[in-house]
């Protein structure tokens, strides 16, 4: 009986010993967790927020906690809803320009009555205004923008900027097979510009901006700004028989392009030019955009406006020395050559680089480099992607053989009399 009692006893004095000793545990507690504790800054390291925001929190608190640096700390807070594309727009805009084009329509005068059509003509001209849009590549006024915005024969071509002034201006040169038109602002005064990137380099997924004149909103001075992704590169469309235009190696995008932001300038988040945007394709479902929209690329554009500024036309700089013609079902059936698409040889010059290669009329062309050609209006377009100097490899059809042979581009030789 005592043995249990002096154990007992023994427990009460180490309980009493241990109740002793927490308030000095609390108290120490409470010291880790309050705000001048070192706790918490030494298990910093394992915080489960962001390191990045601790860090600017305190440096939130080191600047702007003295009195009165609310309106600087409101100011930085609005600075940084700045980003890649604002900064883009803010550098392009300003010389993205609205177009209006007027050309002469002619219209049935009398449709039916062969009474009047005789004594008074059969047509009458009327003014055709339509807008579109462009972008200005040089400080004294060079505009590109799309052929089909300016047309064949306009009258009076006006362009109003986004400073709100408007002058008028005049057709340079245009290239109705890749759709590129350069006009002239007929003034003096300087302009703002914007430059081409290489379009080579665009990659998919990267940023487009498309800057215009949609539906012609471009009255309030500010061009309308749609951001997208570059959706694809390199698309090309079969040529339309009805349209003498042929689209090659077209930038895709889903950046918003609608009726009258043909011209206007397709952009990377650098705020530099990688193609004009030119077209939409609905698939038949509507006319308006459904996320499918194309753009001629930089680098083409600068071939064509390099050559429209120094002649007002695109040619070769090369002579491939013949002379060929579509394929069509008359020529089949009178020559009885086999039904395929392609251009068919009618003459070779002696003098010429096909003559060296062995080309000789009669001969089908098949493909030029690895494109199968479908037009004479396609083929013009794919020799232009060639230059002086290069080899250009054919791919020709002769008495149902096919035959392969690289041309070496060069000008034709001329005679020379003593």
């Amino acid at each position: 009986m005592r043995s249990d009692r002096n154990r007992f006893n023994s427990l009460n004095l180490k309980n009493i010993r241990h109740f002793k000793l927490l308030p000095i545990a609390a108290l120490l507690f409470m010291l880790q967790c309050s705000p001048g504790g070192n706790s918490s800054q030494e298990s910093g390291n394992s915080a489960p927020f962001s390191a990045a925001l601790v860090e600017d929190s305190a440096n939130v608190r080191g600047e702007f906690a003295e009195p009165g640096n609310e309106q600087i700390l409101q100011k930085k807070i609005d600075t940084s809803r700045e980003n890649a594309i604002t900064m883009a727009v803010e550098k392009a805009s300003s010389s993205v320009v609205s177009i209006m084009v007027t050309s002469p329509v002619e219209s049935p005068r009398f449709s039916r009555d062969e009474f009047l059509r005789h004594f008074f003509g059969d047509q009458i001209q009327r003014e055709n205004t339509q807008m579109g849009s462009g972008f200005i590549i040089s400080d004294d006024g060079l505009v590109v923008t799309n052929q089909h915005v300016v047309g064949n024969n306009p009258t009076e071509i006006m362009i109003s900027t986004m400073q709100g002034s408007t002058y008028e201006a005049e057709l340079i040169g245009s290239d109705e097979l890749t759709d590129i038109a350069l006009l002239k602002i007929r003034s003096d005064e300087p302009f703002p510009f914007i430059e081409f990137s290489d379009s080579d380099n665009v990659r998919v997924g990267e940023w487009a901006i498309a800057l215009g004149n949609p539906f012609g909103l471009f009255e309030d001075g500010q061009p309308t700004v749609t951001v997208g992704v570059v959706s694809a590169r390199n698309r090309d469309f079969r040529p339309d028989p009805s349209n003498p235009r042929v689209y090659m190696d077209m930038i895709q995008t889903d950046a918003s392009i609608n009726q009258g932001n043909s011209g206007g300038p397709l952009l990377n988040s650098e705020g530099d030019v990688i193609g004009i945007n030119t077209f939409i394709f609905t698939g038949g479902t509507s006319r308006g955009f459904v996320g499918l929209g194309f753009a001629i690329p930089s680098n083409r554009i600068d071939r064509i406006i390099s050559q429209l500024l120094t002649s007002g036309s695109v040619v070769l700089d090369y002579n491939p020395g013949m002379e060929f013609t579509g394929m069509t079902e008359q020529l089949v059936y009178r020559y009885q050559l086999p039904y395929v698409q392609g251009l068919l040889v009618t003459s070779v010059n002696k003098d010429g680089p096909a003559y060296e290669c062995g080309i000789m009329p009669g001969d089908i062309i098949l493909k030029i480099g690895t494109e199968r050609v479908v037009s004479e209006m396609h083929a013009w377009a794919l020799l232009r992607e060639y230059e002086e100097g290069q080899d250009m490899t054919i791919e020709l059809l002769r008495e149902r053989n096919r035959y392969e042979t690289e041309m070496r581009l060069r000008q034709k030789i001329s005679a020379t009399t003593e």
